[in-house]
């Protein structure tokens, strides 16, 4: 069974930091990987991808402010939190699709989330 498992949530003052971190439990060096957050209200959205040549997407409400990366190595993708402010408060989700050769089979896998607070 694969595991995507994130970390680095926490409560932070808006102006602060964090960075965030999806440790897969087997090799996804082939994969895009994303970031998705839900913030309180809303529905899960998608805020950055990276794909396996190092090339990063992230939405334009928070491209100045995330930052997302990888280590194959590591197996591990992070997501860099600068200037945090208030509405991005929410649950942060790793998420990658594991491709099959027909569509029909690909497979998505989501990380539990990990709960970032962002207070005033």
């Amino acid at each position: 069974q694969v595991q995507l498992v994130e970390s680095g949530g926490g409560l932070v003052q808006a102006g602060g930091s964090l960075r965030l971190s999806c440790a897969a439990s087997r090799s996804f060096s082939t994969n895009t990987m994303d970031w998705y957050r839900q913030t309180p209200g809303n529905q899960r959205e998608l805020v950055a991808s990276i794909t396996s040549g190092g090339t990063t997407n992230v939405v334009d409400s928070v491209k100045d402010r995330l930052t997302i990366s990888r280590d194959n190595a590591k197996n591990t993708v992070y997501l860099q939190m600068n200037n945090l402010e208030i509405e991005d408060t929410g649950v942060y989700y790793c998420h990658t699709t594991q491709r099959a050769l027909s569509p029909k089979y690909d497979r998505d896998y989501w990380g539990q989330g990990t709960l970032v607070i962002v207070s005033s």
